[in-house]
Parts: structure tokens; C-alpha cells; sequence
């Protein structure tokens, strides 16, 4: 039996959450469930955005399923601090073409890897009235360490290139520093072919060349932008699951966010948390089951009968899941 952390959220995370629940319930493995809070909701009844006893909840788990949070004024990303936490230090985003979807190619299969907790995501700021700063926190260490994350996922996958993305050319001593770390590490693996392009260079390339890209590599903000745009290419952000890895724990939430304008409608695509459900059950070696789950999504969306409307359909949330799980079953 393995011990899950349920941890919401608010706006569509609760609904995408109770669907992940039915399907998980419905497949042949034992599952335990317990329940954190988290998020806006958690803040104006609690008075903070990430409980300590959701943090506890969450580590002694064998993995966290994380629905989505509405962001609080002037209080920390609970998300943010959920993973520093738990000191899931890679952010694995996969990006798929799927048949049936409108996509800017049909061939796309790549995966983001950003690092997850550094960067200017610190969340260290401060100043007055005239100017603020951030900083941008770049180590040697974490650097390496996200890169031979990167180097041993291409390897999973069977794949040939890892791509790191950085503005070295501009700030040079950070992005210096990740550069660098990365063809250190790229040493121990000359089987793999690397490449390195400028932050901006990027951002084209994944619109021009999409199909040419297997595993990407980089820090924190510039991995999270990244992934959002070619989440566009492939149909949108409901259909773009992650997973937050570490060395001794494992976190899984959609990409999207909380969708408050479409909250409590029941209309939210249920597939990225399904998929990110099913990066969950490939980290815990249930690797027969994941694949299952993600087969049944691709099925659904090439029939292009069931879809919410974000695919232009006008199916429900509920209405799309139990598609999948028939599929399954």
C-alpha cells in the first residue's frame, strides 16, 4: 500500500483533485490517503498559506499529490515552499504531442528539467519607495546537481541529446556558473550529445523546431516560462502534468494554476493532474500502471468526442475522467 499526501489546494484544484481520486481508486494498487491544506483558502482560515502539519503530512508520505493555489498578497507561494521543503530539487515537465489535439507539430516529445529551488525563485526581495531588488541565487552545487538529473533522465528515456538554456552572454557570473556546471557534469556522460543556446534563442526554437529537442535543462524562472510556452504548442496547460523529485521524495501537481475564473464550474481539463498522477505512479515503479494511464488520455483525445472546453469541447471535468477510467478498465 502506498501512503499518498492529498494536498488541493483552491480554485480548480479541489476539482481536479477529486477526479485524480476516482481514477486512482478505480485502478488494482492499494492506496492510503492523508489530507493537507494549502493555499489561499488555507491562509483566511489559518492564517498561513502552508501549514507546518501539511509539510509534516507531505514528508512522511511516500509521494504528494498537489492540486493547485491561488496566490496570496504579500504572503509566500505555498507551492514554492512546498518543494523546498521537501527538497524536490528537479521539476520534470514532459511536453507530447497528442493526435486529435490541435498542435503546432505532431511530433513533439521533449522534457523540460528546471531546477527548483533556487534561482530567482529565493524569494528574497527587498528595498523602499525607488527601487527594489531580487536576488538570483546560482550555486555550483545545485547546478550539478540538476544537470546530472537531466543527463540519467536522457538516459530513461532512451534519448541521445540534453540541451542546456541559460543568458550567460548577460549574466555572466550566475548563468556562468550553470553553464559551466553543466559540461562538467556532460564529461561523465560522453554518450550524450549537448548543446547550450541563450535563454531568447530558445524561446524561438521551441516555436521553429520543436521536434528537434529532447531533454532541456535549466534554472528555475527560465524553466518555468519555458515550459508554459511549449505547453502552448502542444494544446495548452491542461494537458501539461510535472513532477518535483528529490533524492528522498517525490511531488506532482498540474502546470496550470488555479483558474479561479473557471473555478466551481466543473469544467477544468482533468488531464494534466491525471498525467501528473501518472508520473507519480512511475516514480513509485509502477510503471506498467502509468503507461496504462497515459495510453487511456491519448485514446480520449484522438476521439475527440469527450473534451472540455479549454480542447473546444463542452464536456465537465467528471465527463472526461470517466472516459479515461473506461479506457482503463
Amino acid at each position: 500500500m502506498y501512503n499518498i499526501a492529498i494536498i488541493s489546494g483552491d480554485g480548480i484544484g479541489q476539482e481536479v483533485m477529486d477526479s485524480c481520486e476516482y481514477l486512482l481508486d478505480k485502478l488494482d494498487i492499494e492506496f492510503s490517503f492523508d489530507y493537507g491544506e494549502a493555499g489561499f483558502d488555507c491562509f483566511n482560515k489559518n492564517g498561513t498559506t502552508l501549514p507546518e502539519e501539511t509539510v509534516k503530512i507531505a514528508n512522511k508520505s511516500d509521494a504528494v499529490l498537489f492540486g493547485a493555489s491561488t496566490s496570496t498578497p504579500g504572503q509566500p507561494s505555498p507551492i514554492i515552499n512546498l518543494r523546498k521543503a521537501l527538497n524536490v530539487y528537479a521539476n520534470i515537465r514532459p511536453i507530447r504531442s497528442y493526435r486529435g489535439v490541435n498542435c503546432i507539430r505532431d511530433d513533439i516529445d521533449f522534457v523540460i528539467v528546471r531546477e527548483n529551488t533556487e534561482g530567482l525563485y529565493s524569494q528574497v526581495e527587498y528595498g523602499d519607495e525607488e527601487k527594489m531588488i531580487a536576488e538570483r541565487h546560482i550555486t555550483r552545487s545545485a547546478s550539478e546537481r540538476i544537470s546530472k538529473a537531466a543527463f540519467n533522465l536522457c538516459i530513461k528515456r532512451e534519448e541521445s541529446k540534453v540541451t542546456c538554456v541559460h543568458k550567460s552572454n548577460v549574466l555572466k557570473k550566475t548563468d556562468g556558473v550553470f553553464k559551466e556546471s553543466f559540461y562538467k557534469v556532460a564529461n561523465d556522460y560522453p554518450q550524450i550529445k549537448t548543446e547550450d543556446y541563450y535563454v531568447d534563442a530558445m524561446a524561438m526554437y521551441l516555436v521553429t523546431q520543436p521536434q528537434n529537442f529532447d531533454v532541456i535543462v535549466s534554472s528555475n524562472l527560465f524553466g518555468d516560462i519555458l515550459s508554459d510556452e511549449s505547453a502552448g504548442l502542444v494544446g495548452g496547460l491542461g494537458l501539461a502534468p510535472s513532477g518535483n523529485i528529490g533524492d528522498h521524495n517525490g511531488l506532482f501537481e498540474p502546470v496550470h494554476g488555479s483558474a479561479p475564473d473557471i473555478a466551481g464550474k466543473y469544467i477544468a481539463n482533468p488531464c494534466s493532474m491525471i498525467l501528473s498522477a501518472s508520473m507519480m505512479l512511475d516514480y513509485l515503479g509502477e510503471w506498467e500502471t502509468s503507461n496504462d494511464i497515459k495510453q487511456a488520455v491519448k485514446k480520449v483525445m484522438a476521439d475527440c468526442k469527450i473534451r472540455t472546453p479549454d480542447l473546444g469541447g463542452d464536456a465537465t471535468t467528471m465527463d472526461v475522467t470517466k472516459a479515461i477510467v473506461r479506457e482503463l478498465i
